[in-house]
Parts: structure tokens; sequence; C-alpha cells
């Protein structure tokens, strides 16, 4: 973002407490109210925030389960044994049903726990006064009779009655349907009617925005009370949007719940047809429908995408649109501003030009400086704010009480008298002052150092001479600023800047550091594959120092917004090809660039904070807007938001994208692959006359491993060592795929080799059918941690992963095994499920066999790494 436009947008606090001190009628409504009072006021009126649907309680989540299709099964199966006079597998089932119910409410209530936490941290925000001072809070904390400060691109918080404001114009749209802004003026007059719409009006309304201007207003009415809240225009909570995955898996699901439904039918008929009990085929269809039904698949999603987001969240980064989780590990290029988010955003006066010499403010040993530069300093204080937000404004302000305090340049006694603002036309900011002893008005302007040359109507000659020192402080990496002085005696002040008779004092260099953490973040995008482009307002001289500072590749080529100006939009694309760093470039530019970058088929990672950023922000792949000083515009436009402003939050974040990604794919790897022997140990014995193996009960004990398993121990699997060593996913890459499909196929179809195998040795040897069911079962249960273990990591032995750790996986095993002991060797669930107790013999055999069905998984891992650590070796 042009940085002096954020110096226009942040200079509004400093704004703020220059009406009050110059409206001393006014000092006790700017004071705003205490601490003490908001709270009480927050307690008996509650939070600022239209009543919303609420969590979930107990009884919706039962209605939720009883809607399933497994639910539906499992009722189902019980109504049949029922009808064939078994209570105790009926009343079994109805057990489960219980379990699942259980199991449901703790994903669900982890899930809105999640989502509560995000809903908290994308609260819009909002600049009150409190005891006299400003600051920032949630916009739900703001209570009836707060002090509201906005500026361009702020939304507003709640209805408020305006005390004072600038040039003020508000987007009402939102309540009134019409898209043209209405003009607002101050009045004190409280008994006018409480209506939006129409210009020159003293009220502002909840959710609309300022698009022109700063006002400072006092709130009349929250949440409900509020106009938003009458009428009804903003939805309750905001629906969950369907991504690509969902949609994916949606099609997946239906294509495989009509295959089972299909098979489900054949197996009724078939098994009334040759075994002439119509009861028994009517389970095994249900039961054959419950072992491919993947009803997992959505939930699965649901959890990762919820969970991912607050993950996310953890770094620093939050997540406003879901979509923008499965984007991030395909971004294959990162567009970043550089001032705060690749720098500090922690301004120090560097540099000083005036009279022809070039001052260097750190070497000084002593707490002054030369007299020649004292008028600098002094006015470009005068055109700062007097308590400055602004960095750089700051730094102006923290040098003044450093080398001025005892000189006769600083004037707290003087009084503002009027601001011209930046605007685009003009990149500068002229504030006017009057001192008691003098009858001239007194002018400092600060600004962009093309403006003030233009504004001191510097000849050719003068300019290109400042030129050479202006690009000479842009290259040790400074913010340079152009300061001018002018006189004024006429009692009416001008319209314009131009109109006076400017002087030019000189030029100031601040420095903004990099951050510590932007080095080795740059770093790990390159070994991940991602480009990382720096756009900014600031000279091209400044814009290389830093990106030779931080490590861009490339850091000598630079593209400056005329350049770009310039450029047929094909000439743009070849050319963003060869070049990471575009200087100088105003916020309308970083939309032709995202369009460019797009057209080569990149995927575009975009940061913004402007009014002017939203487009950029919305037109990039995944655009990520600054938290800490950016605008509720820029927000609301973006798909992610960075709450510390801080670039290696970026890079956590798809990191982080990745691991979600690959954590989906494991997860849903291992659905395939366990339904696929479940649902042929379902199949098989009906077509080939042998004794049913599985029986609905037996299904829903295995449902209560996989659901979790797939939905909480593999959501918290870390990331795989590589995650940031490999290039960019295919965005137009299906979850499905061939590879993923592949080893699914294989791990499942492995399983159900084995399982068989195992099946067919009980029966040879004459075993009774409750000895081979337990046998079969206890061997597909190994089977089934067996590949929990093994998906895992696609890239480490299971060996190596048990020295990670994974705080869901020790349950979701432990609680397997001895479940598993419960119903082999409790004589009551033995009876239940049909079983019989097993040898020691033969639970080693079963161990050996499960454990042995991933082996062959296991060693291509193996010999998979081993290569790749050749590989490096190598090179």
């Amino acid at each position: 973002m042009y940085f002096f436009l954020i110096c226009y947008l942040t200079a509004s606090n400093g704004w703020s407490s220059i009406t009050l001190m110059n409206n001393p009628t006014k000092s006790e409504q700017f004071a705003g109210l205490s601490e003490v009072e908001a709270a009480e006021r927050l307690a008996v009126e509650g939070y600022n925030e239209l009543p919303s649907a609420g969590a979930r309680g107990i009884f919706s989540l039962a209605f939720g389960v009883v809607c399933e299709p497994m639910f539906l099964l499992l009722v189902a199966c019980g109504v049949v044994y029922l009808l064939l006079g078994d209570l105790q597998e009926a009343l079994m089932l109805l057990g489960f049903v219980f379990f699942v119910m259980g199991l449901t409410l703790y994903q669900e209530r982890k899930t809105e726990h999640a989502l509560d936490a995000l809903r908290d941290l994308s609260s819009p925000r909002a600049q009150v006064v409190r005891e006299g001072t400003e600051r920032r809070i949630a916009g739900r904390e703001v209570v009836v009779g707060d002090i509201l400060v906005v500026s361009e691109g702020d939304r507003v918080a709640a209805d408020a009655l305006l005390l004072s404001c600038l040039n003020l114009s508000v987007d009402e749209s939102l309540l009134t349907g019409e898209s043209v802004p209405v003009r607002k003026s101050e009045d004190e007059q409280e008994g006018k009617e409480l209506r939006p719409g129409g210009d020159d009006q003293p009220f502002i309304y909840s959710g609309t925005m300022v698009v022109q201007g700063q006002g400072i207003a006092r709130v009349i009415a929250t949440g409900i009370e509020t106009e938003i809240g009458k009428i009804g225009k903003v939805l309750l909570s905001v629906e969950p949007e369907e991504t690509l995955l969902q949609r994916e898996t949606g099609r997946w699901v239906r294509h495989l719940a009509l295959v089972g439904l299909s098979l489900c039918f054949l197996v009724i008929i078939f098994y009334s047809l040759t075994r002439g009990d119509w009861l028994n085929g009517l389970l095994a269809g249900v039961t054959l429908a419950m072992a491919t039904l993947p009803e997992e698949l959505p939930v699965v999603l649901s959890i990762f995408l919820a969970m991912g987001a607050w993950r996310i969240s953890k770094k620093q980064v939050l997540t406003r649109r879901m979509p923008a989780i499965e984007t991030l590990g395909s971004a294959t290029v990162l567009c970043v501003d550089k001032t705060g988010t690749l720098t500090m955003n922690c301004m120090t006066l560097s540099k000083l030009f005036a009279g022809g010499e070039l001052l260097d403010v750190a070497s000084l040993s002593r707490r002054e400086i030369p007299e020649s530069f004292h008028e600098l300093v002094e006015f470009s204080i005068l055109g700062s704010q007097l308590d400055p937000f602004d960095p750089m404004e700051k730094a102006i302000k923290e040098s003044g009480d450093n080398f001025l305090t005892e000189t006769e340049h600083l004037h707290k006694d003087w009084d503002l008298v009027h601001e011209y603002p930046l605007s685009k036309e003009l990149l500068s900011i002229s504030r006017v002052w009057k001192a008691s002893e003098r009858e001239e008005h007194i002018i400092a302007s600060k600004g962009a150092p093309e403006a003030i040359l233009d504004l001191c109507h510097c000849d050719e000659p003068e300019r290109v001479r400042l030129s050479l020192h202006i690009t000479e402080m842009a290259d040790q990496g400074l913010r340079v600023l152009g300061v001018a002085r002018a006189f004024f005696q006429q009692p009416l002040l001008p319209g314009e800047q131009h109109d006076f008779d400017f002087e030019f004092l000189g030029l100031i260099g601040l420095a903004d550091p990099v951050r510590p953490t932007v080095p080795s973040a740059i770093a790990e995008c390159y070994s991940a594959g991602i480009r990382v482009v720096m756009i900014t307002g600031d000279y091209s001289g400044t814009a290389r120092n830093i990106a030779r500072q931080i490590g861009l590749k490339k850091a000598e080529a630079c593209i400056t917004g005329p350049e770009i100006q310039s450029m047929t939009d094909s000439e743009l694309q070849s050319r963003i090809n060869e070049v990471n760093i575009f200087a100088r470039v105003v916020p309308e530019q970083k939309l032709r660039l995202v369009t460019a970058l797009k057209a080569n088929g990149e995927i575009v990672a975009m940061t913004g904070d402007g009014v002017n950023d939203a487009p950029a922000l919305k037109a990039a792949n995944i655009g990520i807007a600054m938290g800490g000083r950016g605008t509720d515009v820029a927000r609301e436009s973006a798909s992610l938001v960075l709450l510390d402003d801080d670039f290696s939050s970026i890079v956590q974040a798809i990191k982080l994208g990745r691991r979600i990604f690959d954590n989906i794919s494991k997860a849903i790897a291992y659905i395939i692959a366990i339904h696929i022997p479940i649902a042929g140990i379902s199949l098989f014995p009906v077509f080939f006359q042998w004794p049913l193996l599985l029986l609905p009960a037996h299904i829903a004990f295995l449902q209560l491993i996989i659901d979790p398993s797939c939905s909480i121990v593999f959501e918290a699997e870390g990331e795989e060592s590589d995650v940031m060593m490999r290039p960019p996913r295919n965005s137009r890459e299906p979850l499905f795929t061939r590879r993923t499909l592949f080893l699914s196929l294989m791990q499942g179809c492995t399983v159900l080799v084995v399982v068989l195998a195992v099946f067919w040795f009980a029966l040879s040897k004459g075993e009774s059918e409750q000895e081979v069911r337990a046998l079969t079962f206890t061997t597909l249960m190994i089977s089934n941690l067996g590949l929990i273990l093994t998906n895992r990591s696609w890239s480490r032995t299971f060996a190596a992963t048990l020295r990670v750790p994974n705080m869901a996986l020790f349950p979701v095993v432990v609680g397997a095994l001895l479940f598993l002991g419960v119903v082999l060797y409790i004589p009551f669930f033995v009876t239940l499920f049909r079983f019989s107790a097993l040898h020691p013999r033969d639970l080693l055999l079963c161990f050996a066999a499960g454990l042995g069905s991933v082996l062959w998984f296991e060693g291509m891992k193996w010999f998979g790494a081993r290569k790749r650590k050749q590989n490096r070796v190598l090179v």
C-alpha cells in the first residue's frame, strides 16, 4: 500500500486529539467513558452484536444424528432383530446409537469451540476514546455513550451521533439501497429523527462504511437496538461456504452410496432366493449398506476445515473464507507490501538533508544537531500530528524531543487552524498554525519529495540536483520525505495548498528495520517453490536495499509505477515474470499486477491494507489483509487477515495449509482403504454361501474406531518434514488423485486378502462359526489400527512416526484394544457378538496378519526415504 495514503488513513487518530484540544467546550464529551462505566453498561446492555443462532444444544445435535444415514441403518437393523425375536441384539444396536451420539457431540463441540474462537477474532474493530485516551477494541464491546473515532475505510460499529467531523461521507447502501455515499455534518441537536439516508444528517449507523473523511461520534444505540438490528438486513450468522473439496467429496459420497444401495438390494434379493430367509437377507443387505457408505467423508472435511482455520489463527492469521485453506497449499506467488510486513513499521530518523548538507543522525555523539538543521526538524514536526499514531510521525516527534527540547523551535502553545489533507493528486499534507505573538499564519507541509518540489515550484536544475540526493538516500533503504514552509497574512485561507508560496527546507530520511524473521521466511518460500514479489510505494532504491537485506531473488531488477502505467497488459504480463520488485506503485496498479500474474497461470496470494487495495485483494486467489493497520474495507475483501502484519505469519499459514490438505488426503485414503475389506467381508459370504461374518453390531463397533481416527487423529497429525521443500500443489489437481486412489485401493485390497486368508485358514481347520468370526473380526480390527498407524505419514515409517507425539492417537488405539478385549473375553459380550474366546496363539496370528497387511506400504516408504537420502548426498 502506498505509504502516504497510510499516513492519511492512520492520521485520523492524531486528528481526533487535535479536535479535542481545540474544542474545550466539548472536552467532557470527547473524554469518553471510564473503563468501569463501560464494563457496567456492557453487563447491563449486553454485547454490541445481533442475536445469533447460538451453539447447538444436545437435543439439536441428537436430532442431527437421527437424520444421519448410519443411524437410520442401525435402527433398521434393530427393527429386523426385533422381528427375529433377538432383543439383546436390538438393545446393543441401540447402545451403539448412544455411543455415536456421544462421539458426534464431542466432535461438534470441538468444532464449535474453534469457530467461536474465530468469531471473536473476526469481530470488527472500533476506535474509541475512554478516559481521554484512544484505544482500539472489539466492535462487540462498544456500549452506549462510547466516543467513536471513524475514518476512511472503517465500518461503523454502532449507531452514533456526530460530535465533530471533517469531509465525512458514508456508504449507507446496506440500509437504504442507495449506492451513492451520503455527506454527514456534525449537529448538537439530538431531537432529530434517527433515519438513514439523505445528506447533512448528524447520525452514522452500525454496519455502514466510511468512504471519505473522519469523524467523532457518541454511541446512542448498540446491538439489536441499532437500525440494522431493527430492520434485520444483516444475516444473523454466516453460512459456511461449500468448498471445492466439499463438492468433490459430495460427488464421491453420492456415487458410493448409489453403489452401496444397489449392492444392498442385490444382496437382499440373492440371499432371499438362495437361502429362503428374507429377514436375514434384509439384515445382510443393510449390513453391506453400512459397510459401503462412506459417511465419514463430509464429517472429515467439516472438522478439518474448521479446526484448520482455528489452528491458522494461532499463527496470527484469521481465516475469513474457508476455501482459502484449500488454496494456501497451491500458492505459487506471494505479493507482499514492504512497510510493516517485511519491515518492523517502527521508524527512526536516520538522515537529514538541508542547505546542500547531508547529516547522519545516527552518528551524532550528543543529543543535538547543527543549527542549520533546526528549521527542517521544526517544520517536519509542525507538519505532523500532535499525538501521532503513524510510525513516521512518531519518529519525527521523538527526534524533536531529542534535539529541540531546549530551543525555540518547539511550539506547544501554537493553535492548529486548518489542515489540507493528502490526496491522490497531491501526496502532501499541509497544516496551518497560528501563534499568538504573530499576525501571519505559519504553514508546514510534509509529504512525497515530488509533491513538495511541486509545491515549491522548483525549477528544472533544482529538481535534478535534489533528485540525486533523494535517490542517494532511497538507495540506502531510507523512507524519504520532503519538508517545506510558507507564511500567509490574509485572514481567509485559500482553498488549495498550491495557493501558498512555499519554501523548500530539505529532506528527512527515516529507516524502517527489516523484521528479523523475514530472511528465513523468504528462504523457506523459495525452498517451497513459492516466488516472492515485493510491491511498495517507496523508491526503487529503498526497495532494492530491503530486497538485498531479506534475500529476495533478482534484487537489482525493478519496475516502477510510471513504467507500469506506460505498459500494455500483454507487455506487463511478459515483463512480470522477470522482476520481483515493483516500486512507486499506487494501489490501483496492484490490480493490474495481480491480473497479469493470474494470466500467466500463477496462484496469487497478496497482502493489502487500504481502501484502494480492496479490488486487488478480491481479485487475488488469496487476499491477505493487514489486521493491525488495515482498513475494514480491505479486511472484508480478503480471504485471510494477518493479525500481526508479519510476513513470517503468512509463511506459517501456507505451511499449515499444506499440512491440512495432506492430512485430509491421508484421512480420506484411510477411509477408502478400511471400507474395502469391510464391504468385501460383508459381500463375499453372501455369494459364496459362507456363514455371515460381519453383523450390524460389528460394523457399528468398527465405526466407533473409524470415526475418531479419521476426524481427530489425522486432523491432529503434524506436517511432513518435507512440507515446505516441495513445489506448490496444482490447484486443478483433485483431492482423489490417482496416487491417493491407488494407495487406498492397494491398502484396502491387501487387508481384504489377508483377512480372507485368516478366515479361510480357520474354516479349513474346522473351527466353529463363532471362532471363525472372532478370528476374522480381530484380524480386521488389528489391520484397521495398522492402517491408522501407517497412514500417519506417507514418507516416514510408522516406527519413526511413533516418536512424533499425537495426543489423539493414544486414546484411540488403547480404547480400541480395550474394547476388543471386552468383546472377546467378557462372556456377556462374547455371546452378544457371537464370538468365542481366542487362545493366545490365535491372538498372535491375528496381530501378525493384521500388522503384516500394511508391511508392504512400510517397505515402500523405507525405500523411498533411502532413495531421497541418497539423492541429497549426490546433490
